[in-house]
């Protein structure tokens, strides 16, 4: 006997149909194979399906078993085929009796008990489900949350091999989300929390509104990691589509909590300093996004930048650049977004001291050299704002009451110039914040007249800026003008903007 049905294997951030055709037949000898490029875990499918089969009541075929998962030319990876797998071998030996197993994509994986297990990627099987114009899923219970989101397609979870054959025979009740409309985020880190640092607060304002990439350079204690925690929290909420987005990453690569339907907080990811080219940017032998990628619509934090080995951080430029990352493999090529702002911090020395107004740098200058050096002159090319962040005054530390300005109100500056931004690239694709922009539109969007132009040729020649730069002092000025809600670049956005490149051409010359 012959079974058809259908499940669903990922590629990158996306989900794929793929056919599972199990027949069982009569033979001398007992056989089960699985083909079709599946990988070890497919494979060990042979034994929990098997052990789950007979300890849900079932008997085991003792005969040949072939199942074949097309398209055969792509590789299959995970335990997600075990339910399907299990499915089709109880329909070709006439234990399980529907006349619509192909109807739906079917996803799990199986312990020895029969019980299903989540699986990672259930988000875009379903998308891929909805798309395939199938009337649902069957799924883990504990991955219902995430699948129902997709709201054209009918979710049908189990916890169980034996619910899955019920539904299957006599149909269920569709899961449906308790809340369907998302609730505002709510964050415990806000910069009403903040002492002082007013143009450190201000720098990330300003990259928050336009998407900019900033660095922090200042002694231990200075409150860098404090202030970068916090800027998810003026950053506009995420919209649905971008929500979607994330959690589709999260769920790929495993990291979406159980019963988490939408990811609604935009992410912030702090890798340490001794994390891989893999873990940083994505890959490895079974190729899963990377912190950049995970960072996607929010923030990638790099505390104590000079510490992360160089080869690593050189990797970061082309998605800095492009907003995604291509991994090429022999048998195919995959893309994981990565638009995300980039934050990173770091002492000015080896010891965190060097022109510290109160504690002596101990550090020789070819010690300081060399650690500045471990930061490439195009990487600094590609951060926008670079600022400097002092140790506190005594008054600032010892004030009893924090007067800081809250997060929402910040937000609402954020949301009103990111407004704008929409508006003006209403017409362009691709591209939704000044931080995007490429050379084209910043000769239409940030003309550069008079005194403008005056003091931008005086900047080049002072500060030795490179095309790049010049370009990120257009951006960051433009971000400027909109949160001032001007039409066009005044003399006074340029000067901000200009302020806020002064700092690699003073630790790391002008290559």
């Amino acid at each position: 006997m012959l079974a058809l049905l259908k499940s669903g294997a990922l590629f990158g951030v996306d989900a794929y149909i793929v056919a599972v055709e199990v027949d069982v037949v009569n033979a001398q000898f007992f056989r089960f194979a699985v083909v079709g490029l599946p990988d070890a875990a497919v494979q060990e499918s042979r034994d929990r399906v098997n052990a789950a089969i007979k300890n849900s009541g079932h008997p085991f075929p003792m005969k040949r078993i072939t199942v074949n998962l097309a398209p055969a030319d792509i590789r299959k990876e995970g335990p997600a085929f075990d339910l399907p797998i299990a499915i089709g071998i109880l329909a070709a030996t006439e234990r399980l009796n529907s006349e619509r197993l192909g109807d739906y994509l079917i996803a799990g994986e199986l312990s020895l008990d029969g019980q299903v297990r989540p699986v990672r990627g259930v988000l875009p099987m379903a998308l891929a489900a909805r798309d395939a114009g199938l009337a649902g899923v069957i799924v883990p219970h504990d991955n219902a949350a995430e699948a129902a989101v997709v709201n054209e397609v009918n979710v049908f979870p189990v916890r169980t091999l034996n619910e899955a054959v019920r539904v299957l025979e006599h149909g269920g009740e569709p899961y449906q989300l308790s809340c369907k409309t998302p609730q505002e985020p709510h964050f415990l880190n806000d910069f009403s929390d903040v002492r002082g640092q007013e143009h450190a607060k201000r720098a990330l304002e300003v990259a928050a509104a336009g998407g900019h990439n900033l660095i922090m350079v200042g002694p231990p204690g200075s409150g860098k990691t404090m202030l970068a925690r916090r800027v998810p929290s003026i950053l506009p909420i995420l919209s649905f589509e971008e929500a979607l987005e994330v959690t589709k990453i999260y769920s790929v690569s495993g990291r979406l909590r159980k019963r988490t339907a939408l990811i609604r907080e935009r992410p912030f990811r702090a890798p340490h300093h001794t994390v891989s080219d893999a873990g940083l940017i994505g890959g490895g032998s079974v190729p899963k996004p990377g912190e950049v990628s995970l960072a996607h619509h929010g923030v990638l934090f790099l505390d104590e930048l000079p510490e992360f080995e160089r080869s690593v951080l050189e990797m970061l430029r082309q998605p800095i650049e492009d907003g995604e990352v291509t991994i090429s493999r022999a048998a195919a090529t995959i893309a994981y977004p990565a638009r995300s702002m980039l934050i990173a911090s770091m002492n000015p020395c080896p010891c965190g001291y060097f022109g510290d107004p109160v504690r002596g740098c101990t550090c020789a200058a070819r010690q300081v050299t060399r650690y500045h050096q471990r930061i490439s002159g195009p990487l600094m090319d590609r951060i926008d704002i670079q600022i400097e962040v002092p140790r506190l005054k005594e008054d600032e530390l010892l004030q009893r009451h924090v007067t800081g300005k809250p997060s929402e109100r910040i937000r609402l500056r954020v949301v009103a110039a990111r407004a704008r931004q929409q508006a003006r690239f209403a017409a362009v694709e691709g591209i939704h914040c000044n931080a995007a922009m490429e050379s084209q539109h910043l000769r239409q969007f940030c003309p550069a007249d008079g005194g403008v132009r005056d003091l931008l040729k005086a900047a080049i020649n002072r500060l030795g800026l490179s095309a790049r730069a010049y370009d990120r002092i257009l951006k960051v000025a433009r971000t400027i003008a909109d949160l001032a809600g001007a039409e066009g670049l005044e003399v006074t956005h340029v000067a901000e903007a200009i302020q806020y490149r002064a700092l690699d051409r003073k630790m790391w010359g002008a290559g």
